[in-house]
């Protein structure tokens, strides 16, 4: 067993019929261009009644379905925001919690200090959050319950620096289950894919076909700055 192992996204996508909302963050195999992608799945039907929304400085998810909308608290967010050229990318509404905290003059992990896990016992849903940097060094973190009562928070940070063809993947949970078990160990050491289309095809097709909603992947060019995106809806 090799601790330095790259795993294949595609193989822990397709094993997995409930990784919840995940992050990769990472460059491609030239060193050229930063990477992030974001999903998202849901069981419910709230939680399935959901798009992306591309703007200006970011995406939003928004109702697919307004009058079928019960809860928006946890599922109405900003997941991927740009400030001072840098991505914030998050599976709540701590994107904006680390863009003002930024505002404030705070860092990353200073600024997520404020946060906790959901407060959605009896699964205590894990904050899970990234920020690719200008040179395409990224962080990450999970906020998550440090027990079964979701009686206090465990945080984890990790800072990761930019390696050719090297992205690290970190997901709300283990795997599909009630409750649904949370997320454990370090971001997982994927393959990035040096063409976005290849990439974005890859982890669409992989995702669970009953519970995936939406997809999210940008390649940012580490000299230009220049931005190329996609966004994949399943409704």
């Amino acid at each position: 067993m090799s601790v330095y192992k790259i795993d294949s996204l595609k193989d822990l996508l397709s094993n997995n019929t409930y990784p919840g909302r995940g992050i990769v963050l990472g460059t491609t195999p030239s060193g050229d261009k930063s990477v992030a992608a974001y999903f998202i799945m849901g069981r419910s039907v709230n939680s399935r009644n959901r798009v992306f929304i591309e703007e200006n400085d970011g995406i939003r998810t928004e109702a697919y379905d307004p009058s079928k909308l019960v809860d928006p608290s946890l599922i109405i967010y900003h997941p991927a925001r740009e400030y001072n050229d840098e991505l914030i990318v998050t599976n709540g509404d701590q994107t904006d919690t680390v863009r003002d905290g930024f505002m404030a003059g705070k860092g990353f992990f200073e600024a997520l200090e404020s946060r906790e896990f959901e407060p959605d016992g009896p699964n205590w849903t894990p904050r899970i959050s990234g920020l690719i940097k200008k040179d395409g060094s990224y962080l990450m973190s999970i906020l998550k319950s440090i027990d079964l009562e979701g009686s206090a928070c465990a945080r984890f940070g990790y800072s990761y620096p930019s390696v050719k063809g090297l992205g690290h993947f970190i997901h709300t949970y283990v795997c599909d289950g009630n409750p649904i078990p949370t997320f454990q160990g370090e971001p997982e050491r994927v393959e990035i894919l040096e063409d976005i289309d290849e990439f974005t095809k890859m982890i669409w097709e992989n995702l669970n076909e009953d519970n995936k909603i939406s997809l999210f992947v940008r390649y940012t060019d580490l000299k230009t700055g220049e931005k190329d995106q996609r966004i994949i809806n399943k409704f």
